[in-house]
């Protein structure tokens, strides 16, 4: 466990955080060669401390970025190992002040459980102490109006400083650390105005007790730490809930798992081990009602898996024999085994919990912006604050101190650098646990102002459970023969389609497969060269023209085909049956009432998609696109002014999700797509994925409140300090609220509230 005394951390050893084992667990190494860890970084509390760090690392050789979310604290860095090491790099972190937390699942709920217990010991020892100085203060203003002997006020005086010492030195010690940075860095950050007011109200309290003459302010230094402290606990508290979706999903997973060895004459044996033990093509044995310990393929005939963890679906799933098992789901019916696949951070698992916490880092251009405002504001603070003395001086020397320390105070921006990242976070972490990942932050702002949507449609209109409804045979192969090289063919793709023909898979093997985007298929199979797909991608590879087919090889306009040929012609027609996914035509409706106007873009042909249309209620369509025309048909409609957000799972769909405002790939779809995505939606159906809007347009509603309140309240609070009409704990008591108010609104979006009106 870290301890957090500045002493300690700057004489720190982190040369242990730099061993191979420790470093396994928060260090990533990446294809080039540069390394990242996943840093949780105790002591932040602004924006301005973030840029102190960021700005020390990044002038450090070796370092190629630094990103910190000052809500989470959570940072990620990336640097060379062959220039620094990251021992070094813990180090000079340490050295700005700041507690460097390797980011682990188990230390960092254990750092965070100590985080908020320090902070509420903090709160309450400034609470109780401040009571009792308030109760002095009371009979010290009784007594200035009714009179009071002498030595009873010195003595009240001596109580009073006796117990705010300590209230100012260990409650408010976080207060004057961020100040000292502050300094350090040459950037006024939030705690230099507080640790002035804090400690100038007790510095002259001291003197004055000591002088016998003149005012003590011991209750308003107290109350500025009560107050202060308090916002700070609450502000942690929200911070770690809303750190993000991972620690949940982590906790899903279990520690051990039971690893199939050899076999014995009752069958395979069993051995217990670590789930960080297993290796991919491990056979591992999932006990019912046991969460899967690592990603892998189904290799018992069927499972019933319950996702919802995941997907945020309650129902569970069937899961047949090779498909794919994710780790954290778990097993809602029979033991069963799995063959692993992927294990630690290469599981689907560990990549939401990096996509998340990407989006969590990310900086949209609003909080850059308020980031910007608030650095800005606190030297206008220090200046307003400075010419108020000086005038006030000239005008009541005796209520110049009082009224500087009001103007300190009252005018704290912890509420305007709140206002933004607050919101977002929350929102983040909020999506996430609806299974609705955001991969890019910026994203969230640009999904509120949607007004169009694509859907491609198979595989995302339609669900995955796709079928073979007809097949026609020309030539001399069968059905039989035709859909074996079929199915071969398609055990090299992702694509929906290739489901459809799995159940054919036989002994025929293909090679030298190649996916052709808009076209299909080509590989070989038994020394000749085929192809599935399209007509014209299949007939393509024709030796001879057929202008005419035989009819049994004849286009349906009305339905989804898929055609098998090779350089001797066409020589098989397959029809694709596919049902709309559950839900389809709810979330077309209420994307509607939100005023978003939803489109189909698919590369099937018109028969189909028009038939698809008409379900959705005669919703406007294309058909018979290609991945160009597709992201041509983006750029159009935004050349006319729309915001357009596109709904894709394929590799076809990938240029048209990069060039839309908003992307959005299905969690079922390729990697490609979904690399290509701002967003991914988890859910097995489409139904949910309407929420994402409304809470985007929730999110930036909660923004623009939270940026209007806190402009609000500086415009209004900080005439009444200057003019001496408000008292230094009136200023602690509005400051603290205004801070609190912010951190609560933006709580607001961790409710599910049954009055979001879609079409607002």
């Amino acid at each position: 466990m870290l301890d957090r005394t500045k002493t300690d951390v700057s004489n720190r050893d982190w040369s242990a955080y730099a061993r191979p084992a420790v470093a396994r667990e928060y260090v990533r190494e990446l294809d080039d060669g540069t390394c990242i860890a996943d840093l949780l970084v105790h002591g932040v509390h602004c924006a301005n401390c973030t840029w102190t760090i960021e700005t020390r690392l990044r002038q450090t050789p070796g370092v190629t970025s630094i990103e910190i979310n000052p809500l989470t604290t959570r940072a990620e860095l990336r640097w060379n190992p062959a220039q620094t090491g990251i021992a070094e790099l813990l180090e000079q972190i340490a050295a700005l002040g700041f507690t460097p937390q390797p980011f682990t699942d188990a230390g960092t709920r254990n750092e965070a459980e100590q985080e908020r217990r320090l902070a509420l010991r903090r709160l309450l020892v400034a609470g109780l102490g401040m009571m009792q100085v308030t109760s002095y203060a009371v009979a010290m203003y009784a007594g200035a109006f009714q009179g009071m002997d002498a030595q009873i006020a010195y003595f009240l005086r001596l109580i009073s400083l006796l117990v705010a010492t300590p209230i100012v030195v260990y409650s408010g010690a976080p207060f004057f650390q961020g100040a000292w940075r502050n300094l350090q860095s040459m950037r006024p950050g939030m705690d230099l105005p507080v640790a002035l007011a804090i400690g100038g109200a007790w510095a002259a309290s001291v003197w004055n007790t000591f002088a016998g003459s003149g005012e003590v302010y011991f209750d308003s230094a107290t109350m500025f730490v009560f107050f202060l402290s308090g916002t700070r606990y609450l502000e942690a508290a929200g911070r770690y809930r809303a750190l993000d979706a991972t620690h949940a999903l982590a906790q899903q997973l279990p520690t051990t798992a039971l690893r199939l060895t050899g076999e014995h004459s009752g069958g395979p044996e069993q051995e217990e081990v670590g789930v960080m033990e297993l290796e991919p093509g491990d056979r591992v044995l999932v006990p019912a009602g046991i969460a899967f310990p690592a990603d892998g393929l189904l290799a018992s005939e069927t499972a019933s898996v319950d996702e919802s963890m995941l997907t945020g679906e309650s129902m569970p799933v069937r899961r047949e024999q090779h498909d794919a098992i994710n780790a954290g789901t778990v097993n809602a019916g029979d033991a069963v085994i799995i063959r692993v696949a992927k294990t630690g951070p290469d599981t689907v698992l560990a990549q939401i919990g990096r996509l998340v916490t990407q989006a969590g880092r990310d900086r949209p251009q609003l909080v850059e912006l308020t980031d910007r405002i608030a650095s800005v504001f606190v030297t206008a603070v220090l200046s307003i604050a400075a010419i108020t003395g000086w005038v006030w001086w000239q005008l009541a020397p005796e209520r110049a101190f009082e009224i500087v320390l009001s103007v300190l105070v009252v005018t704290c921006p912890c509420a305007l650098a709140l206002a933004t990242p607050a919101a977002f976070t929350v929102a983040t972490s909020r999506l996430a646990r609806d299974g609705f990942l955001v991969r890019r932050a910026g994203s969230l702002q640009r999904l509120a102002g949607i007004t169009r949507i694509l859907f491609d449609k198979t595989g995302t209109l339609t669900d995955n459970h796709l079928y073979i409804a007809d097949t026609d045979t020309r030539g001399h192969y069968s059905a039989t023969q035709a859909l074996q090289i079929a199915a071969a063919l398609e055990s090299a793709s992702a694509h929906p389609i290739a489901r459809a023909f799995r159940p054919f898979a036989s002994g025929i093997r293909a090679t030298d497969i190649v996916q052709v985007p808009g076209g299909g298929l080509q590989g070989a199979v038994g020394g000749a060269t085929w192809r599935i797909g399209n007509r014209e991608f299949v007939h393509a590879l024709s030796l001879r023209s057929e202008t005419n087919p035989d009819a049994s090889c004849a286009t349906d306009s009305d339905s989804r085909e898929i055609f098998l040929g090779n350089n001797t012609g066409l020589h098989a027609r397959f029809v694709i049956g596919e049902t709309l996914r559950a839900g389809a035509k709810d979330v077309i409706d209420r994307l509607t009432a939100m005023r978003i106007a939803p489109m189909i873009a698919s590369g099937d042909q018109p028969g189909p998609v028009a038939a698809l249309a008409a379900q959705l209620g005669h919703i406007d369509h294309r058909a018979a696109l290609l991945p160009e025309h597709k992201l041509q048909l983006v750029r159009e409609l935004q050349a006319g002014g729309a915001s357009v957000a596109a709904v894709g799972d394929g590799i076809n769909d990938s240029p048209v999700l990069a060039g839309a405002d908003v992307s959005i790939a299905m969690g079922s779809g390729t990697s490609v797509a979904q690399h290509s995505a701002d967003c991914v939606w988890l859910g097995e159906q489409l139904e949910g994925l309407d929420r994402a809007f409304i809470v985007a347009r929730k999110t930036m509603r909660i923004v623009q409140q939270n940026l209007c309140w806190a402009l609000g309240y500086n415009l209004l609070a900080i005439p009444l300090a200057v003019t001496g009409s408000i008292a230094p704990w009136m200023a602690a008591v509005g400051m603290s609220a205004s801070s609190l108010l912010v951190m609560l609104n933006a709580l607001r979006l961790h409710r599910r509230d049954s009055g979001d009106d879609p079409g607002s």
